[in-house]
């Protein structure tokens, strides 16, 4: 199994398959517009432009921690596009821990435990590294800027 099996509602309500993105790194992040992390919004861009043609940065909103994401779709979408310009895929709203989960999530934890093996998602902004064969490389703390996981995406490219 890969992150390539499955399939999750993009920011519009449009299903899209993960396997879109095959080939490709990917940074998989749960994101949050009222978090003290949401300025890393403008880091992720940053990484989109600079390894567009080998990595996708893919947003998941989420509104489990602390009540963050309280807008709807459309409202997570004009306020990533107005305040950071965000090019890459943003997704529909879903649970990222709990009964809940979406299916991503709990493969991506599952694949790719936190500190001390823990699977849980502990806040907005944790990030999965994905390599080009869809198996997660690496699971980044929130605390983690964009910036400072250049360079695995580097290592990953090959370059």
């Amino acid at each position: 199994m890969t992150v390539y099996d499955f399939k999750a509602l993009d920011i519009t309500g449009k299903e899209r398959a993960l396997s879109e993105f095959s080939g490709r790194l990917l940074l998989i992040v749960n994101t949050a517009s009222a978090c003290g992390f949401t300025p890393q919004y403008e880091g992720l861009q940053a990484l989109q432009e600079k390894f567009g043609d080998d990595l996708v940065v893919l947003a998941f909103p989420c509104n489990q921690f602390g009540a963050q994401e309280k807008g709807s779709d459309e409202e997570v979408a004009s306020f990533c596009d107005l305040r950071f310009r965000v090019t890459f895929p943003l997704f529909s709203k879903i649970d990222v821990k709990g009964a809940q989960a979406h299916p991503l999530y709990r493969y991506l934890t599952h694949e790719a435990p936190g500190i001390l093996g823990t699977e849980a998602i502990k806040w907005n902004f944790t990030k999965f590294l994905i390599g080009r064969d869809g198996k997660p490389i690496r699971r980044y703390a929130p605390t983690v800027t964009p910036a400072a996981i250049e360079p695995d995406i580097r290592k990953a490219i090959g370059g």
